[in-house]
């Protein structure tokens, strides 16, 4: 059986229900390139700023790579939708994202 071509808003075949996986972002890897959100099927991503405590959070090399790309970084806000197909894994220039099982308190 032939995979569907994926187009945005369009069908695609998951592998998975929604809440099985969910995407984890390392923020000392994510430059905000922004690839992740374009290539989600079920907007599980934002790009934001972040906020003082996250970037307290954060190494100070880190830190600097946040500011000079943009100052913006990709988070997860809606972990619950994902259907764990990977291309933001794929898509993701820097390798910031993994696929681990779905926690609602993550």
């Amino acid at each position: 059986m032939a995979k569907k071509t994926f187009v945005r808003g369009g069908e695609i075949d998951f592998k998975h229900p929604p809440g099985k996986l969910m995407p984890v972002i390392n923020a000392e890897r994510c430059e905000g390139a922004g690839p992740c959100l374009d290539v989600c099927p079920t907007d599980v991503f934002e790009m934001r700023k972040p906020t003082e405590a996250e970037k307290q959070a954060l190494s100070m090399k880190a830190r600097i790579k946040v500011w000079v790309h943009g100052g913006k970084q990709a988070f997860v806000i809606r972990a619950q939708d994902c259907r764990g197909c990977g291309l933001c894994v794929t898509a993701c220039p820097e390798k910031a994202i993994t696929l681990a099982r779905y926690s609602p308190s993550s």
